[in-house]
């Protein structure tokens, strides 16, 4: 893909990410292209169905987040790489919450965005549990399918943006009671 043609598609996702997330699945189409400083035709380029721009922005959320962990992990002590990738979960299920209604429709129409999520969101966590483990800094009794289920249920019980600060006393709680004893 042209390097203009990229920018525009990284355009489009993130204001259909935007868009979903303030507005609900009907926002229309045209409303997305504008604010991506692009044409109908551009997106229709892209995204030939509503149903393909909602599966693709969501997967590039998915995307995001999972992608974060090596570039985490490079940069930041085990324990912080780890907590920094639960702020990116939250950010990521707050949007996916944002968007329910427009999956609900990509469902509905036989499509599937939510295959392989979990898969690729265990082994992002994986990832940064194990240089935690190895640094010694984080147990190893527990598994990256622990985590994520302790992380979803701060998302359900505190996953609204005006919980932001709730939700992050509940991540501290949740990567204190990850630390190692030793």
């Amino acid at each position: 893909m042209r390097a203009d043609a990229q920018r525009n598609r990284e355009r489009l996702l993130d204001a259909a990410v935007n868009a979903f997330t303030t507005e609900g699945p009907e926002v229309t189409l045209e409303s997305v292209a504008k604010a991506a400083g692009v044409g109908i035709g551009t997106l229709y380029r892209h995204f030939p169905t509503r149903e393909a721009l909602v599966e693709a922005a969501y997967r590039n959320e998915l995307s995001r987040l999972c992608d974060a962990a090596p570039e985490l992990a490079a940069t930041l002590s085990p324990d912080k790489a780890l907590r920094a990738w639960m702020d990116r979960f939250l950010d990521y299920m707050t949007t996916k919450h944002g968007m329910a209604d427009a999956l609900r429709a990509v469902i509905a129409s036989g499509g599937n965005p939510y295959a392989h999520s979990r898969d690729r969101m265990i082994a992002a966590l994986a990832q940064l549990l194990a240089a935690g483990i190895d640094a010694g800094l984080i147990r190893a009794d527990l598994t990256a399918d622990d985590v994520l289920v302790g992380l979803s249920g701060i998302t359900f019980a505190a996953g609204k943006p005006e919980q932001r600060a709730q939700a992050g006393r509940l991540l501290d709680l949740l990567i204190d009671g990850l630390r190692s004893q030793s």
